[in-house]
């Protein structure tokens, strides 16, 4: 299994374009996926520069409904005519940054997707295709602390309520004896995320790809560094590796690395890495 990172916050070098998303590009023994699609069309530009054609891509997923995960999404559909792509029907709520004394501010994906609705294949949770791919939502929150990001928010017709990400989904790719996770951002809290993924698998999946949403943790406040270390002691059960970038947050990433040593892996635009 080959997984190349398309697009992220951070660039592998000089020649790559990063912008604050993400989009990867994965290719087993039967299948060439597209997992988000970052906030634009930047992704092609990399995909160009690693020699991936897009147009071959036969699967693509989206995790949420984000624009810096989605907002690519008409520019890959312009790139690639053959591939559906599997969305969370609740992707398409009215989704905002809602920070008091500020106005609400839409991160929700484009209201012009209707021209590709005909593309978009509803997914729910336990969805497989084939035997190399699951689908996971509705994560249990089974671990004592949650990543729960009081801003983000989604408006209904009775105002602003807290979005409880009913709208995201996680890939599990299955090929040649590796299994691997994709969770986008992890609202849901990684650790629920990768305990789901055990619970369907049996086991721990061998790598995850994830932001780990732990950007807005505040260094000076002591219970960060309690809630970290809760989370490094869970994750560094069994042998998985972890690529994580994206929303994870610079301080947090240090934190882990330092406490699961080469475990925890950054995760860049550009990155490739071969199973």
């Amino acid at each position: 299994m080959k997984i190349i990172t398309l697009m992220e916050d951070k660039p592998a070098s000089g020649e790559f374009v990063a912008e604050r998303g993400l989009c990867q590009y994965i290719e087993t023994a039967k299948h060439k996926i597209l997992f988000d699609m970052g906030p634009g069309g930047s992704f092609v530009q990399n995909a160009e520069t690693l020699g991936v054609d897009l147009g071959e891509v036969d699967i693509a997923v989206l995790s949420h409904g984000h624009s810096d995960h989605g907002g690519g999404l008409e520019t890959f559909c312009s790139v690639n005519h053959r591939a559906d792509v599997f969305v969370n029907p609740e992707a398409f709520g009215d989704y905002y940054a809602v920070l008091p004394g500020k106005e609400p501010n839409y991160i929700g994906l484009s209201d012009q997707l209707w021209r590709i609705e005909n593309r978009m294949v509803p997914t729910v949770p336990g969805l497989t295709l084939g035997e190399e791919l699951t689908f996971l939502g509705e994560i249990p929150n089974t671990f004592e602390w949650t990543p729960i990001v009081p801003k983000l928010q989604q408006k209904t017709a009775d105002g602003f309520i807290r979005d409880e990400f009913h709208h995201e989904q996680h890939l599990l790719v299955s090929s040649q004896g590796k299994t691997v996770l994709f969770a986008g951002c992890a609202h849901g809290g990684i650790v629920n995320i990768v305990r789901a993924a055990e619970e369907v698998l049996g086991k721990r999946p061998d790598v995850v790809f994830a932001g780990f949403h732990l950007f807005e943790l505040d260094p000076a406040d002591p219970k960060s560094m309690e809630n970290l270390t809760a989370v490094a002691a869970e994750l560094s059960r069994g042998d998985t590796v972890y690529y994580a970038g994206h929303c994870t947050g610079d301080w947090a990433f240090s934190v882990l690395q330092g406490m699961m040593g080469d475990r925890m892996r950054p995760m860049r635009a550009g990155t490739v890495v071969e199973l």
